[in-house]
């Protein structure tokens, strides 16, 4: 059962609703039962409620006004509550009201194909459950992203027994926190969990769905290998991901605290993101967890898209779609790898002791401080090799609650820009430039170019023919912020760089925002190459000299 644990609305009298031009005995007082939203907490209005109390038997509908907000005349008690809406799932819900309660959040499913892998990261030989939420039968393969998209098998057709069987059901309230739990209603029965055995070979996995209506969704799956089988392992950065999953109504970006008490109708009149021009989006201390459980509408990849194709949309170009550009890349170029997740750095699944090299891409912008203190012990005082091919990485620390939930700790921002500190992640200890060689900051934000060489003798530059003052790396699949590999978000060395932090080359960007390229050395033979841009995993592939200096990197951190 749901207990609701307050409701209601405190009534202002009659004096109030006179002095505001309202007569009390045409305007009759209904009790404030809650709102209804969808999975982007947008407001839904015309909801059907039925609220049949459980002791009686008495029956009472209402509809969802345009906020969403539901009014009613309910005594307290017991009620089964039915919603309907067309174009999203109908549910029931058990809810106990009383007369000093809070309203209720009541949350519907939009008519849709979207799921998810849960776990989203395994090993291989390990299962997970493929969690899909449809209104129509749908057909799922899975497939693997190289070079190239391998087919590796065909999960076949799953459609209804029940009408709109297929159909998942979200909880009430803030579900970002403790996660959507799809499969979970209906699913007692163990021969309708859908499960998969992760493949031998290590990489970056896809399930794609497709109805016969032709609606088409696709979700990642992580799979690590059951033992090291390379040199190198290359991490998803996927607690970044999470962090800017908004399924639900909430991100890292989008109510990063909580979730508001009342659902948005229009975004640009609410948000203050919007509508504040002194809007600070981390001005609190305290910020709500945010769970894995939940799809990533953000990773979703097209059949169609291959490697060697321009990363479009804003997401993809941060994300899972241009991580997986540099796994096309390695392969093109014959270096063998192990993907890991995150997670499993961070679970302690992923021993950095089987490795030599250790590849970070693209935007691993949330690390927690128990991953940061296992590279840099490994890099400083055991010999290993870093290479970080990404942008504002490091940036933010972030806790683990349980091995699926996280809370970011932003902090807040005015505290940091007083202590003048590098950057969120410095809040709690010491700054990633420290380990990275570089911190982001906001110079050339959004904006991309290529780089000039300042050192052309270094060892990186090998094979490349460039010059001082040359400029390279003009190309790039990146299309949110196109102009070349220094770009969308830049780091640049700091303080806190290590002591012979070299740099080797610098972004052409506006302001003084282009990334620096820099490298360096531990006593104990531990080394680190740093692109410091978001867009240089878009350019591997497109960019002879951005190819060969990042082939240079792996070869020489492999002796």
């Amino acid at each position: 059962m749901i207990s609701v644990e307050s409701i209601g609305t405190q009534s202002s009298g009659p004096t109030s609703i006179k002095q505001n031009g309202c007569n009390p005995e045409q305007v009759p007082e209904k009790m404030k039962i809650g709102y209804v939203s969808d999975e982007r907490f947008v407001a839904l209005c015309d909801v059907v409620l039925e609220f049949e109390n459980k002791s009686c038997g008495n029956s009472i509908e209402t509809r969802s006004r345009a906020s969403g907000a539901v009014h009613s005349d309910l005594p307290p008690g017991e009620y089964r509550v039915t919603l309907q809406k067309p174009g999203y799932g109908s549910k029931r819900v058990h809810l106990t009201i009383t007369e000093t309660s809070k309203p209720y959040q009541f949350r519907l499913l939009t008519d849709g194909l979207l799921g998810y892998a849960w776990p989203k990261w395994g090993q291989a030989g390990e299962q997970s459950e493929f969690r899909v939420h449809s209104v129509e039968m749908y057909h799922l393969d899975l497939y693997r992203y190289g070079l190239k998209k391998e087919l590796v098998k065909s999960l076949g057709w799953y459609d209804e027994h029940g009408p709109r069987a297929t159909m998942q059901i979200t909880p009430d309230g803030d579900y970002s926190q403790t996660g959507v739990q799809f499969n979970h209603q209906g699913y007692t029965n163990p021969h309708h969990k859908q499960y998969v055995t992760a493949p031998e070979k290590s990489g970056l996995y896809y399930f794609h769905a497709k109805t016969n209506s032709g609606a088409t969704f696709s979700f990642p799956w992580v799979v690590a290998p059951a033992v090291p089988k390379s040199q190198i392992a290359v991490l998803a950065s996927n607690v970044t991901w999470n962090a800017y999953n908004a399924f639900g109504g909430r991100s890292n970006y989008i109510n990063p605290d909580k979730l508001p008490d009342i659902p948005v109708v229009n975004s640009r009149q609410e948000l203050a993101r919007y509508t504040d021009p002194d809007n600070i989006n981390y001005g609190v201390w305290d910020y709500a967890p945010l769970s894995f459980d939940r799809p990533e509408l953000i990773n979703s990849i097209a059949l169609g898209e291959q490697a060697s194709d321009p990363i479009e949309g804003r997401a993809a170009c941060h994300l899972a779609s241009a991580e997986w550009r540099l796994l096309a890349w390695m392969e093109r170029e014959g270096f063998e790898y192990d993907y890991w997740a995150e997670t499993q750095l961070q679970s302690g699944v992923l021993d950095l002791k089987n490795y030599k090299i250790l590849v970070i891409s693209t935007h691993p912008e949330y690390w927690s401080r128990e991953m940061f203190q296992k590279v840099h012990h490994w890099v400083f005082h055991e010999g290993g090799r870093l290479v970080y091919l990404g942008g504002n990485g490091l940036n933010c620390e972030v806790e683990f609650l349980d091995p699926f939930t996280m809370r970011v700790r932003n902090g807040d921002d005015r505290e940091m820009k007083r202590r003048n500190l590098e950057s969120r992640f410095h809040f709690t200890g010491t700054s990633e430039g420290s380990l990275l060689g570089v911190v982001y900051d906001e110079r050339g934000i959004m904006t991309s170019a290529p780089y000039e060489v300042l050192e052309p003798d270094h060892w990186v530059y090998r094979g490349t023919n460039l010059k001082k003052g040359d400029h390279f790396g003009q190309e790039s699949l990146h299309r949110r912020c196109p102009g070349g590999a220094s770009g969308h978000e830049t780091d640049k060395t700091t303080a806190s760089s290590p002591k012979g932090t070299q740099i080797i080359a610098r972004g052409l960007n506006a302001d003084q925002g282009g990334a620096e390229i820099v490298t360096f050395e531990t006593s104990t033979g531990g080394r680190v190459f740093s692109a410091g841009s978001i867009t240089w995993p878009a350019s591997v592939l497109v960019s002879e000299p951005v190819s060969q200096m990042t082939k240079n990197v792996l070869q020489e951190f492999l002796k």
